[in-house]
């Protein structure tokens, strides 16, 4: 349980909070604006020419981690073609680590859409929501293909929900049948990322785990106010090889393998 929050804790959540408020307000008008002339310039190409949206979405991670009270750490390199970030999952804030690293588009849950302010940024920003319905299926696979054909990259949370930080859940395989699709021809690449957390001594370990019935803006509060000196890590692991796999389930074990076997490893 933690303590009530302090005087330095209220004061560190009013300017972490105005200052975050502002770089979003500003970057994301911008990002709209250059969003608009990647696709006003793919439109005459004929195909996609540049891709400064996601870079000010990158900008905008690497600012908006020192307001949570965080230092990035990386380890590997992130894929730059087609395919996908296939990660473990704690926290909405894995998301801004994300970004910071390749501003990959995400894939999230239907009801996301619909969340006050993160379903509007997450359209805007090209997120896939997907919808469980069985009419639904053909659809949102077709838009997967086309988006990997066209060379995009997507994070994926195989775990189909978030954790306490502490574990790795098994990672589910519906998704990853999209990657044996004959159109692709094999050419995509899945990446396993390991996402690890290390709070302040004074923090709990799981203090910036988002899971269960927690709630959203207490969370937030809570890490805007008592976060500091803490640090999330992203290892990229070696890309696996679609072709090579015996099928989904095979290629979900594999990436569940090498995720699951660094954070135990960080976690020491």
């Amino acid at each position: 349980m933690l303590e009530p929050l302090r005087a330095g804790d209220r004061l560190r959540l009013m300017l972490r909070g105005l200052w975050s408020g502002l770089v979003l307000l500003v970057l994301f008008a911008l990002y709209l604006l250059l969003w608009g002339l990647d696709r006003g310039l793919a439109l005459v190409a004929g195909r996609r020419v540049t891709r400064m949206g996601p870079r000010v979405v990158q900008v905008w991670a690497a600012l908006a981690l020192p307001a949570l009270g965080l230092a990035y750490r990386q380890r590997g390199e992130p894929i730059s073609g087609a395919g996908a970030f296939v990660a473990n999952h704690s926290s909405w804030i894995d998301i801004v680590a994300l970004q910071r690293a390749a501003a990959p588009f995400l894939v999230s849950k239907a009801e996301v859409r619909a969340w006050p302010g993160i379903g509007l940024i997450g359209r805007a920003i090209g997120t896939m929501f997907i919808d469980r319905r069985p009419a639904a299926a053909k659809l949102q696979e077709a838009e997967l293909l086309a988006r990997l054909a066209r060379g995009d990259h997507m994070a994926l949370f195989p775990e189909g929900t978030s954790s306490d930080g502490q574990r790795v859940l098994p990672f589910k395989s519906s998704l990853f049948g999209v990657f044996f699709a004959p159109a692709l021809g094999g050419r995509v690449a899945v990446q396993p990322v390991t996402i690890h957390y290390r709070p302040a001594p004074h923090l709990p370990r799981e203090f910036y785990a988002w899971w269960g019935e927690m709630d959203f803006a207490t969370h937030l509060r809570d890490v805007l106010a008592r976060s500091v000196g803490g640090s999330v890590e992203l290892v990229f692991h070696a890309p696996l090889e679609v072709a090579r796999a015996a099928g989904r389930k095979d290629l979900a074990e594999a990436a569940g393998r090498a995720v699951r076997g660094e954070l135990e490893r960080l976690r020491g």
